[in-house]
């Protein structure tokens, strides 16, 4: 039998939250990446009407960078605010 009680403790409200970033090198596409990857869960790019895995190299060069791009992160925790601050729109 299965106890819906315990479901509760399993299952965490995921808390996603959206930023406006903008990629102009080659060098940082390469860091966003690597910074992409410490962060739990999914994060995607959204690119007019597409959704990238924000983690995904290829993904994000096949893409058009020209314009901002929206970052969402699945599992916002504040912990990662110093990890995205640097791709920040401006």
């Amino acid at each position: 039998m299965f106890d819906v009680a315990a479901l509760g403790e399993l299952v965490e409200p995921k808390t996603a939250k959206s930023f406006d970033i903008s990629l102009s090198t080659v060098g940082e596409v390469k860091e966003f990446v690597n910074d992409m990857s410490k962060i739990e869960g999914n994060v995607f790019l959204c690119v007019g009407k597409y959704v990238i895995d924000a983690k995904s190299i290829m993904g994000i060069f096949s893409s058009e960078l020209s314009t901002p791009l929206r970052l969402v992160i699945e599992n916002w925790e504040e912990k990662y605010a110093a990890v995205i601050e640097r791709y920040l729109h401006q």
